[in-house]
């Protein structure tokens, strides 16, 4: 049976070996993959997923890594990063399709240039077009549900197929992509409008001071912690618990934003999974209400 070293040898794929995950999370939390690799085509990423199935081995898909909780000691597999060399952006028209390694802001940029306007909520999002798609991610009241008209995705076979955004079953903070973890996004297409270029830069500026005004962005974390329950704010309910400043370890609840758990200095994973499940604890006891974490604890995938 072939170990991971000879798949990624015989990949051609640029990979490291013991690369601590913290370097890529924006909690700066995570011990060392055993194996990291960063695929720059769909083959590559096609080949590496065909000889992983074969061989049952461990590995796990990221891209940011901004919304991403990875442990103390590490990773005993294959991270497969879909990073900055997976991260090609092209336009036609009043559409922007970009692959699963670019950046939410970068395709923002794109669409300022561009004069198309629908993409400026995302602007400030940390992460990646491939975790935004599988997350369905949003902000300001603006959700890429929106404005995705087609995803390009590695099926179970590991066939290349596209599905529309309607076929994404995209819901609050989820898509067919996060129920189904088999499948593996490549690229996205947006469907944006002509714009203002003067109004969509000032709509990006707005939302940037906003975040800057109320996230605590000198922190490492990793955005929202908690979904918002139904007919609830997560973060109200945590300070009206009281819990605005409450820490475990290095992880605390932000005194600015008390919906953001932040490394405050070297916070470990279990300080963060026991903040969050302190906090989960008390709103439960004193509201009767489940909170649910946003955040994605790093778990390895076998097929």
């Amino acid at each position: 049976m072939k170990t991971i070293l000879d798949i990624l040898k015989e990949s051609g794929v640029s990979f490291r070996e013991n690369e601590p995950l913290s370097r890529h999370t924006s909690f700066r939390i995570g011990g060392p993959a055993k194996f990291f690799a960063e695929p720059s085509s769909r083959d590559e990423i096609v080949f590496l997923l065909r000889e992983l199935r074969r061989s049952s081995l461990p590995y796990f898909i990221m891209g940011n890594g901004s919304n991403l909780l990875a442990r103390d000691e590490g990773f005993d597999g294959l991270v497969i990063m879909l990073g900055e060399k997976f991260a090609r952006i092209t336009s036609n028209g009043c559409s922007i399709t970009a692959e699963a390694g670019a950046l939410m802001s970068r395709i923002a940029r794109t669409a300022l240039e561009l004069e198309l306007t629908g993409f400026e909520f995302a602007h400030g999002i940390p992460g990646s077009f491939g975790g935004g798609v599988f997350m369905n991610a949003g902000a300001y009241g603006g959700e890429l549900k929106d404005i995705v008209a087609e995803v390009e995705y590695i099926d179970e076979d590991l066939e290349i197929k596209t599905c529309s955004g309607s076929e994404a079953n995209f819901v609050y903070r989820g898509s067919r992509f996060k129920d189904n973890r088999a499948l593996v996004i490549l690229s996205a297409r947006v469907d944006l409008q002509k714009g203002s270029k003067a109004e969509i830069e000032e709509k990006m500026r707005d939302l940037a001071a906003r975040r800057r005004d109320k996230q605590p962005l000198e922190f490492p974390s990793a955005g929202s912690t908690f979904k918002r329950p139904e007919g609830y704010y997560a973060a109200k309910l945590i300070e009206d618990c009281g819990l605005k400043g409450f820490s475990v370890g290095g992880a605390q609840v932000s005194e600015k934003h008390s919906g953001f758990v932040i490394n405050t200095g070297g916070a470990t994973f279990a300080d963060v999974y026991e903040l969050t499940e302190q906090i989960k604890a008390k709103v439960m006891k004193q509201y009767g209400v489940e909170l649910e974490r946003e955040v994605e604890i790093m778990k390895p995938f076998k097929k």
